[in-house]
Order: C-alpha cells, then sequence, then structure tokens
C-alpha cells in the first residue's frame, strides 16, 4: 500500500522535512498467546503491525484496516494499550516522521497470516519466548501488553 495519498501529496510540498501524523500499532494475540508479526519491505525488519490514520479515521477501525490490509487477519480490537510519541523516524528514502501512536491489544478473529500487500515481505505468528528482533518500541509494546492490567500507558 505505501504512504497514504494525503502524505504523498503533503511530501510534494515539503519535500523530506518532519511530519507529526496519527499512527496505530497493535499487539496481535492468536488463541495460543503468538504475537503477529510483519517483516517490513522499507527497513528489512520485523515489527508489530502498524499504520498511519487516513484524516477523520477513528483509531480501533483504522487498526482494524491496517492489520487485514498487510496480513489478511480480521482482528478485533479489545484495549486501548496506550498512547505514545514516537519518533522521529526516518525512513530509507529520507522522509522523517514523527508519530502520535495509539496502541492496541487485538485479538485474532479470522484469516489467515501471508503477505496481503507491498508493505511487508512476510508475516507470521510468533511465541512471545522466541520473537525476531525487534526495535525497542515494539518489544516495550508486547511487554506492556502481556503485563496489560486494564490501565492504558501513557506519559504522566
Amino acid at each position: 500500500m505505501g504512504s497514504p495519498e494525503f502524505i504523498v501529496n503533503l511530501r510534494k510540498k515539503i519535500g523530506h522535512d518532519p511530519l507529526w501524523l496519527p499512527g496505530v500499532r497493535a499487539v496481535v494475540f492468536d488463541a495460543g498467546g503468538r504475537v503477529l508479526l510483519g517483516e517490513r519491505s522499507d527497513t528489512g525488519g520485523w515489527a508489530l503491525i502498524t499504520g498511519i490514520l487516513e484524516p477523520g479515521e477513528e483509531p480501533g477501525p483504522g487498526m482494524v484496516r491496517e492489520i487485514f490490509e498487510e496480513t489478511a487477519v480480521v482482528v478485533e480490537i479489545e484495549h486501548l494499550l496506550g498512547i505514545a510519541a514516537v519518533g522521529p523516524v526516518t525512513f530509507p528514502n529520507g522522509d522523517v516522521c514523527d508519530f502520535l501512536n495509539i496502541e492496541f491489544i487485538a485479538r485474532h478473529v479470522s484469516g489467515t497470516a501471508r503477505v496481503n500487500d507491498d508493505e511487508s515481505l512476510a508475516v507470521g505468528w510468533f511465541e512471545v519466548s522466541d520473537l525476531p528482533p525487534l526495535r525497542p518500541g515494539h518489544l516495550a509494546c508486547i511487554q506492556r501488553a502481556l503485563a496489560f492490567d486494564g490501565e492504558p500507558h501513557f506519559q504522566r
């Protein structure tokens, strides 16, 4: 899928300058407690499924959309895990973004995990005890989901 059209249009005007964007990411668990991850095509690293909300899009449905678009997995959002500022992130093409990430815990409802667009090289379910290398923020998000007590995480 790549960047949403509204970002492509903004980038034509501002180049690689920093953007502040609404992001979503989810820790998706299957019935066996495994976590859904994608190997990103832009960086080659494994990560939680993430996305950028479209203008006016609600975060929960936007996250459900992103997960399906990238993995062909249908999920149900169970909890708001937290909200965090992430960045700056510099992408391989030179674009710089900071994200207001809205994080969720979700559960698998249906679908077999597979690469469903051009944003991932691979997708799959991983045992929590056998995760591939992840960026620190993604690993911390999984750890927060595993320890979730009903209280969303955010800086106070």
